[in-house]
């Protein structure tokens, strides 16, 4: 039978992991059910899945040999088109398991990197995306020059492929530095935008969390927002900055972000960070959590180990532990918040919001008094510090010096005390 969607031929996919050393095999078969997943969200479906024990990877293949003969022999008879592995391949290996199975190789990177392909709308999720995935193809340009391995290297050898094959690596890197200036214009415009949410005096909120963990929904429910929310892995890869106001209630922004997953490719945290700076920036990191999902310490742990690599491990954090109402027995959601923490909410529902928001504002700092200061127009630093900190409330330029009414936190005025009226 010949799946399809939307008139399109579905590729047909086998999919496989190696258990090495002292993984558990509920670990690689948790991750190879992701990996259906990451398929199925690439437009493609499973026939197969295929797990060999081994102590190490092999240097050629990944898999061992025996093994690379019956991952062929069932592509062939359930007419699968495509091979992809749970961990990341070599360009080594994977030009040779492509050989060997007659079947297109990618491994868990390349998979990600063509959802991500798929799912980018805006020019900055182009620009971010097409820098990973040059990153990641520039060691296997080899590989698509196979007329070169029939020459075998020295005399002889050097004519029109090999000039392809440089002329290829050359335009590569030049579109690498193409788009990292891009991306640097794009870091500075955050960074006029961050200042500009600082100026209104408003405290920033960041959405992280796992891939499907109910971000968008929840900054839908909590702004009135419409943004696109689905049921189905990297939805968002663009991120979306909305007010939270609730009457009565100081307001805040809220900050969505690109869901994290286990196993992120190196290229991808690295084309995004101009986008995952707006963590370090946050007052408070929201981590949202699927509160059903079988596997949520691996998520939480995933999550932690890359805010470790963003170097915003250290940020004030607040556990929301999303989807109550998919949890059958309410003394579960209990049990979780006992614990691990934070708030149980459900962002489909509505139900724990207000809670929520209590938690929320607890954590942001909290702002002093008004008080009015004189700065001198040399003094530039302790005039940017009101700005960057504080809620600058009115502002007039004197001859000699700048007289502005400013809302700052506590810790903050002891360094402008000398400007203070």
């Amino acid at each position: 039978m010949i799946e399809t969607t939307n008139g399109r031929r579905l590729e047909r996919a086998v999919i496989g992991a190696l258990r090495v050393g002292g993984e558990r095999r509920w670990q690689v078969e948790e991750s190879l059910d992701e990996l259906m997943g990451l398929v199925h969200a690439a437009g493609g479906v499973v026939v197969e899945r295929i797990v060999q024990e081994r102590d190490a990877p092999s240097p050629s293949l990944y898999f061992g040999r025996g093994k690379v003969e019956e991952i062929g022999d069932t592509a062939r008879r359930l007419e699968a088109n495509l091979f992809v592995s749970d961990d990341a391949l070599s360009p080594v290996q994977e030009r040779n398991l492509s050989r060997n199975l007659g079947l297109k190789v990618i491994d868990r990177t390349a998979l990600i990197l063509d959802i991500f392909a798929q799912r980018a709308r805006t020019s900055e999720g182009k620009l971010q995306v097409e820098l990973a995935q040059l990153t990641y193809l520039m060691p296997r340009l080899i590989g698509q020059w196979k007329h070169l391995e029939r020459l075998g290297g020295g005399i002889g050898t050097r004519g029109p492929g090999e000039t392809q094959l440089e002329s290829d690596r050359r335009v590569i890197r030049t579109r690498v530095r193409q788009i990292k200036r891009d991306l640097e214009r794009v870091k500075v415009h955050r960074r006029v935008q961050r200042g500009g949410r600082r100026r209104a005096g408003l405290p920033i909120v960041a959405l992280v969390g796992y891939t499907n963990a109910g971000k968008t929904t929840l900054l839908n429910r909590l702004t009135g927002s419409a943004l696109t929310a689905a049921d189905r892995l990297f939805v968002t890869l663009d991120p979306a900055a909305r007010l939270v106001s609730v009457p009565g209630q100081p307001p805040f922004i809220l900050t969505d972000t690109v869901g994290f997953i286990r196993k992120l490719p190196h290229e991808l945290v690295a084309a995004f960070r101009a986008t995952l700076e707006e963590l370090a920036e946050a007052d408070v990191l929201l981590h949202v959590v699927d509160a059903s999902h079988p596997q949520l310490d691996e998520h939480m742990t995933a999550v932690e180990m890359l805010l470790r690599e963003l170097e915003v491990a250290e940020q004030p954090r607040l556990v929301v532990l999303n989807k109550l109402d998919r949890l059958e027995d309410p003394a579960i959601a209990a049990g979780l918040v006992r614990t691990r923490g934070g708030v149980a909410v459900s962002a489909r529902t509505g139900d724990g919001l207000e809670e929520l928001l209590e938690a929320i504002r607890a954590q942001l700092p909290r702002a002093g008094r008004p008080v009015t200061l004189r700065i001198p127009h040399g003094a530039g630093a302790a005039l940017a510090s009101c700005y960057q900190r504080g809620r600058v409330l009115a502002r007039s330029d004197e001859p000699q010096h700048v007289r502005v009414e400013v809302e700052l936190p506590l810790d903050a005025l002891g360094s402008l005390e000398a400007y203070r009226v």
